[in-house]
């Protein structure tokens, strides 16, 4: 899967937040850089994402961008598969940024759906990073049984602990993320327990929220 989508274009329909690199510059400028960041999908691999179901935009103000799934789901339970309870996807994302400029994720959101059996939890699992950097940014939450109903995280960095791409450098973005499902307690014989990284509707993205700030000379 692969392709460009500039700032601007549509979400597109179908996907869990630092960008790893060195800091340089100043601190974070208020304004964003007019000539707009462009994110490609270069490569999508996992069993949370096959091919056509995850796709990534970014927005019309250049300060976020979002990856969205259509078939992102861990079950166990009646109807599961044993290899269901654990779903993943990793996505290799081609970033140009306009010149001049770097950037970081300041704050990512997850959403999406879950139904759990009281006894069950599931499991959300991000990591992110700037290839070719040994920095990583990961996030996990959990969710309690009995719980039916949509979910959000929110991950936010502050000013001082953001990582930001380097300067003059094209690398790649990559996104690692999870989702896990444990019955515990609960009765696999007569119920099912999932974890969705998307809704009902197929509407709900993750949103990574960018910062940018202007190189040195």
């Amino acid at each position: 899967m692969s392709g460009v989508f500039l700032a601007g274009g549509a979400a597109a329909a179908l996907f869990a937040s630092a960008l790893a690199g060195t800091s340089m510059g100043t601190e974070p400028v208020s304004t964003v850089p007019a000539e707009k960041i462009q994110i490609g999908v270069n490569t999508v691999n996992g069993s949370g994402c096959p091919a056509g179901t995850a796709a990534v935009a970014v927005s019309p103000d250049n300060t976020a961008f979002t990856v969205t799934y259509s078939n992102y789901l861990a079950s166990v339970g009646v109807g599961s598969h044993p290899t269901d309870f654990r779903k993943n996807c990793q996505l290799n994302l081609g970033v140009k940024v306009p010149h001049g400029f770097t950037y970081a994720i300041a704050s990512v959101n997850y959403r999406g759906y879950a139904y759990l059996e009281k006894g069950a939890t599931a499991l959300q699992k991000a990591q992110y990073f700037h290839q070719g950097s040994a920095e990583t940014k990961s996030a996990t939450h959990k969710i309690d049984g009995p719980y039916d109903n949509n979910w959000q995280h929110t991950d936010e960095a502050e000013v001082g602990e953001m990582v930001w791409a380097p300067c003059g450098v094209e690398r790649n973005f990559n996104i690692n993320s999870e989702l896990r499902v444990d019955g515990g307690s609960s009765n696999l014989k007569e119920t099912t327990s999932f974890v969705a990284m998307d809704s009902t509707d197929g509407a709900v993205s993750t949103v990574y929220h960018i910062a940018w700030k202007k190189c040195e000379s």
